[in-house]
């Protein structure tokens, strides 16, 4: 070996010994050489109440873009939780790219002074933090939100308020966020057709401050406020919970109680109906509210709210103030569980289900997006992109369309048929192309105590108690208070990508039910996975405004809130609906007294009828895409 390679192997050696030490660095250290670091900022609101903020941003005199991040959750950067370390790893990647990275506490958590209320402190709040943020000697004026679940959620309704230096935002998992748009009243992912969603109670277990959990005192000074981060963090450990016995307490109000959490807002909240004025009072978006920000929007199909998500992208690119605003909305929907965008792997199992290589350029995209709206630089990223990106399950491929649903999606139905045995998917029902001519209807039995367990599914948040994802449902579908209608083997593949729409005719001996519908990919070996599901509770079959119970042995049209999915059927599998009356706990159970379910411990047995055939065309509506 000469003296020249040798040298040059010399020089690798070094480069590569210090590649490595710097990666062995802590990240805060990696942080500190790059960064300004001011933590424990008390950020002043405007009624005197000031809100913890941390602030990383680039050495030097220049003038910075921020993105900023609001959570109910602790960052605090001395703790040895997940989040403390992604915040950090979060803060040092957008200095780099010579942004500051501003996080900050939702009022009333942990180093944040005042009360907190779910979604219900004041806007205000986001309206001062982005004026104070933007009149700050580096600040170059400029703000982009960035965040995913709770720190995206109230980025929508902030957004309203039309404040100048907010330039952007990046929205992701934000269905807590979403109100009332169009026909849905989610309330926050609080509701599904009027019915309950219960991750709220196992996630308000881990998160709710109990008002007799002790506090700082306020006015503390940022030097003391330091000094405690490092041993004291404000964050109460909380027993762990088993949810799949936990949810299934009564009455609904008492299970947090039961399991001796925080006292809190849950009480409140859960004698709430779907139109309460309370609703409408703190930080949820709803489609009266003004929107006039370019938005990049991202969603999955196997996240809990996947369909208003998508309604209000487009409600938004639709009914923006600006034309320069309806033009700049981006959607992105994901083959993935709440807020995995970034765990795709080359084999990406959601579930049971592979649906193969589903990764994605994120960060490169997020950036190219920041340095667009914040920075005014624009490499191309972002003109080159459709307006809607979706992965498409089972051809397992990325597509684009410019509007959702896809321009050439056709509303197919495929009605249901039986000759009133469809019970368990050994049954004799059917999904037809042609509407039946005879009448006939299938009965089953809805025992609120026991209910229909869910199984994999669009979910979040629920602990141990429902795991998310597509699951093989066909032992479920051997209970016999589930209704199952299948096609025929598909004699060519057919892509399904849109919002499903379900007219179900039922009639009960109960003053109330729920009825509920479920989508599902048959596989020829007879695997059966799900794909999304939803709910209607019938007393509020005419809206959400009033409650209307049943007549005994009446029929009613039930029209369920449209499902969301992009799914190839290949060549020989099969389209299946199942209908029953529970999906718990995903969802709360009907009592079928007509009473408040949430403060019931007795519940009564129904008999349900779906009837299909002649006048009674119970059908589900499929957005169809022939390759």
């Amino acid at each position: 070996m000469n003296s020249k390679i040798r040298i040059l192997y010399f020089f690798l050696f070094l480069f590569l010994a210090q590649v490595a030490i710097a990666q062995e660095k802590p990240i805060l250290v990696q942080l500190d050489e790059v960064a300004v670091i001011d933590q424990k900022i008390m950020m002043p609101m405007r009624d005197g109440t000031r809100l913890a903020t941390d602030i990383y941003r680039p050495k030097g005199d220049a003038k910075v873009p921020i993105v900023f991040s609001r959570t109910p959750y602790n960052f605090n950067t001395y703790g040895n939780g997940e989040m403390n370390e992604r915040t950090l790893q979060t803060a040092l990647s957008w200095v780099k790219k010579g942004y500051a990275y501003v996080v900050q506490n939702e009022r009333g958590r942990f180093f944040s002074e005042g009360n907190w209320d779910i979604l219900g402190t004041p806007l205000t709040d986001s309206y001062d933090a982005f004026d104070w943020m933007s009149k700050q000697a580096w600040s170059n004026g400029k703000i982009g939100l960035l965040g995913c679940s709770s720190t995206a959620e109230w980025q929508m309704a902030a957004a309203s308020l039309n404040h100048p230096a907010l330039a952007a935002l990046v929205p992701q998992g934000y269905g807590a966020g979403v109100g009332r748009i169009g026909n849905y009243y989610e309330q926050g992912n609080w509701y599904r057709g009027g019915a309950g969603q219960m991750l709220f109670t196992a996630w308000l277990y881990g998160t709710q401050h109990d008002p007799m959990a002790p506090r700082l005192p306020q006015g503390i000074e940022q030097k003391d406020l330091l000094r405690l981060q490092r041993f004291y963090d404000m964050a109460p450990e909380y027993p762990r919970v088993d949810w799949k016995e936990g949810l299934a307490h009564l009455p609904v109000q008492d299970i947090i109680k039961n399991v001796n959490g925080p006292k809190g807002i849950y009480e409140e909240m859960i004698t709430r109906k779907p139109n309460d004025p309370r609703w409408y009072q703190g930080g949820l978006f709803h489609d009266d509210m003004p929107f006039d920000k370019p938005s990049m929007w991202f969603v999955s199909w196997y996240d809990v709210s996947s369909s208003p998500n998508i309604a209000l992208y487009n409600h938004v690119r639709q009914n923006a103030i600006s034309q320069m605003a309806r033009d700049n909305q981006y959607l992105v929907i994901a083959p993935v569980l709440h807020c995995s965008y970034t765990r795709a792997s080359e084999n990406t199992v959601v579930g049971e289900r592979s649906v193969g290589d589903a990764r994605w350029n994120y960060d490169e995209v997020i950036t190219a997006w920041f340095d667009l709206w914040l920075k005014g630089k624009d490499d191309g990223t972002i003109s080159k992109m459709p307006k809607v990106t979706y992965f498409t399950m089972g051809t397992n491929q990325w597509q684009s369309s410019d509007v959702w649903p896809p321009k050439n999606a056709v509303m197919t139905p495929f009605f249901l048929d039986s000759k009133g045995m469809a019970n368990t998917r050994n049954g004799d029902g059917k999904l037809v192309a042609k509407a039946p001519k005879l009448e006939a209807k299938d009965t089953f039995k809805y025992d609120p105590m026991n209910p229909v367990n869910s199984y994999g599914g669009n979910v979040c948040c629920t602990g141990n108690a429902v795991q998310g994802g597509a699951f093989d449902q066909s032992e479920m579908e051997l209970r016999d208070d589930i209704l199952v209608y299948t096609s025929e083997p598909l004699a060519e593949g057919v892509e399904v990508s849109g919002f499903i729409e379900s007219y179900l005719y039922l009639s009960s001996d109960v003053l109330d039910t729920d009825v509920t519908i479920k989508l599902i990919d048959v596989y020829p070996d007879g695997k059966a996975y799900n794909l999304d599901e939803t709910i209607q509770r019938v007393r509020y079959r005419e809206g959400y405004d009033k409650e209307v119970f049943m007549e005994n042995g009446k029929v009613y049209e039930i029209k369920m809130t449209p499902m969301s999915t992009s799914n190839y059927f290949e060549k020989g599998h099969q389209i299946r609906i199942e209908i029953t009356s529970s999906n718990f706990p995903r969802f709360d159970r009907n009592m079928n007294t007509g009473g408040n379910n949430y403060d019931e411990t007795e519940g009564k047995v129904a008999t349900n009828n779906i009837h299909h055939g002649g006048k009674f065309q119970s059908r589900i509506v499929l957005p169809m895409l022939k390759k």
